[in-house]
């Protein structure tokens, strides 16, 4: 049986090698190691892209969401509410910014975070919700928006919905959202990479200021920063990458409604639950997840990457049943539809280049695996 990877890092390579080494010869003849113009000129191409007025690259995902916080006002004491169903990472940016996530169930459904919980944890201290475009589809900001006070920000982690939109709405546009480019996202770095996206250039005059320690003037520090910038060479990848992300994300769009035909006699059978889009999205599938209630799903999983097939779980434990979060004074049963979701979730190989055979091999092997 051939192996089938859950991200196909190799065959998204072979489709810009020759692009990105002509332009690492610019950058290494240039020396342009931080910043630079490959840096400025994605930064420019991915707002266009993304349709927002400013995009500011940064280190990594997680540096731009704290980043996303701090120019939102969120500082030490306040409280930020995150879904218990997102990676870690979500609710590190807010601790890293120096306020308290307070966390909330997900729609059972969609596991995206629910606007209503959201609304009902808001208190006195809360200073900013962080709804999480999880799988590649957005939350629902206009709910959100809506529910929620105006002193409480709305700040996204898109980090997993390169693309995406609901309702015609981006992510960032009229707000302010941060991303990763972290190599097995949709628009995917040779390393760690991300940026935030914004409508507001105040607030990414700032972020620009506090990633450069503080400053964009050399030994002018105006405010407390730290350092996390966007390096020359992995700009070159993303440009690279860019130009072929709006086919790449058809790609996988026709690959989940391949998927969605082929699961379609298991979730009939009540053996799989397949995902589920809201109305109004544009999903661009970073993953693909389905759940098998009623089955051993880790037992699952490891029959499927026996038979070659790699199957993974995002994610495997809800923020407040981490050791790292235990301090929150969360307990089993506080979020039920994230818990019961983290026990069936599984996420099935997805990229652009998958094919036909490789879908039906993964199919097969877990009709196999559920027997």
């Amino acid at each position: 049986m051939n192996q089938i990877p859950l991200v196909d890092l190799k065959a998204a390579h072979a489709e810009v090698a020759e692009e990105i080494r002509a332009g690492f010869d610019r950058v290494l003849a240039g020396t342009a190691f931080i910043g630079g113009e490959e840096v400025r000129e994605f930064e420019r191409e991915y707002a266009e892209f993304g349709g927002v007025e400013h995009v500011v690259g940064v280190a990594n995902g997680t540096d731009a969401l704290e980043l996303a916080l701090r120019a939102s006002g969120v500082g030490a004491g306040d409280q930020v509410i995150v879904p218990a169903n997102t990676f870690i990472a979500t609710a590190g940016a807010v601790a890293r910014a120096g306020a308290r996530p307070v966390l909330v169930d997900c729609d059972p459904e969609t596991l995206l975070i629910d606007p209503a919980a959201a609304a009902a944890a808001v208190g006195a201290g809360t200073r900013a919700v962080v709804p999480v475009h999880l799988y590649g589809q957005s939350a629902d900001v206009a709910a959100l928006a809506a529910a929620l006070p105006e002193r409480v920000r709305i700040v996204e982690d898109a980090a997993q919905s390169q693309g995406a939109s609901r309702n015609g709405r981006t992510p960032g546009s009229g707000g302010i959202a941060a991303t990763s480019f972290y190599p097995g996202k949709n628009l995917g770095a040779y390393g760690d990479a991300g940026a935030v996206l914004t409508d507001d250039p105040e607030a990414a005059a700032l972020m620009r200021a506090i990633a450069n320690h503080g400053g964009v003037q050399k030994y002018r520090h105006d405010v407390p920063g730290f350092n996390s910038r966007l390096d020359g060479l992995q700009a070159v990848v993303l440009r690279a990458k860019l130009r072929r992300l709006a086919a790449g994300n058809a790609a996988r769009r026709a690959a989940a409604a391949r998927y969605d035909e082929l699961l379609a006699p298991l979730a009939g059978a009540g053996r799989l639950v397949l995902p589920s889009t809201a109305e109004g999205n544009e999903h661009v599938w970073h993953l693909y997840v389905v759940r098998v209630p009623g089955a051993d799903r880790d037992a699952v999983v490891g029959k499927l990457n026996a038979s070659g097939i790699g199957a993974g779980v995002h994610y495997p434990d809800p923020v407040h049943l981490t050791p790292a979060y235990a301090h929150l004074g969360y307990h089993r049963g506080d979020f039920p539809h994230a818990e019961r979701a983290a026990g069936e979730i599984l996420s099935l190989p997805l990229f652009p280049q998958i094919s036909h055979d490789q879908q039906q091999q993964v199919v097969d092997a877990l009709v196999n695996a559920l027997n």
